[in-house]
């Protein structure tokens, strides 16, 4: 699969997220924009994927150590295997910490997702290997982004979460 094309000002946008700067600056505030917008516009619409083109997904997960409902909006990446699944990818912006919820999901794998106004309950689990390689190839086409979060944070692991419905 070829890298995704946007327009101009959706690419300076991502561009801008990827850098350094924009990444510690979004690091902090575009998850709370992001979700003030998801509950104004019903889960439809984020700040991220108007600005940028990006697709994004609210995940609930329960806290590793507080057992409380958490929710955050994350970039979505799609499974061209099986539109049904999606991975999120644990760069936390580039830093070199993981994400909070990465480790509410190894806890507690089953969480709500909310993508495009339609919401189910997801169960996740790390990719390893082949799907790994084929998450991460996905993952880099949709944005560019996630090479240079991957060459900032070279000291420890990305890990992709793959949520697949819960059938249960």
């Amino acid at each position: 699969m070829p890298p995704k094309q946007y327009a101009p000002f959706r690419l300076l946008m991502q561009k801008i997220a990827a850098s350094p700067p924009g990444a510690w600056y979004y690091a902090r505030t575009l998850h709370l924009v992001d979700g003030i917008a998801l509950r104004l516009s019903g889960g439809r619409l984020t700040v991220t994927s108007l600005f940028t083109g990006l697709p994004v997904v609210s995940v609930t997960t329960t806290g590793a150590k507080s057992g409380l409902p958490r929710t955050i909006p994350l970039l979505c990446i799609r499974d061209e295997h099986d539109p049904a699944n999606f991975a999120i990818i644990a760069t936390n912006w580039g830093q070199k910490q993981y994400p909070a919820w990465y480790f509410n999901l190894k806890a507690n794998p089953r969480a709500t997702c909310s993508l495009a106004g339609k919401t189910g309950t997801y169960l996740a689990h790390e990719a390893v290997d082949e799907e790994y390689a084929r998450f991460w190839q996905y993952a880099s086409n949709t944005y560019f982004g996630y090479p240079l979060y991957k060459q900032r944070i070279h000291a420890r692991s990305i890990p992709i979460m793959v949520m697949t419905p819960d059938k249960v």
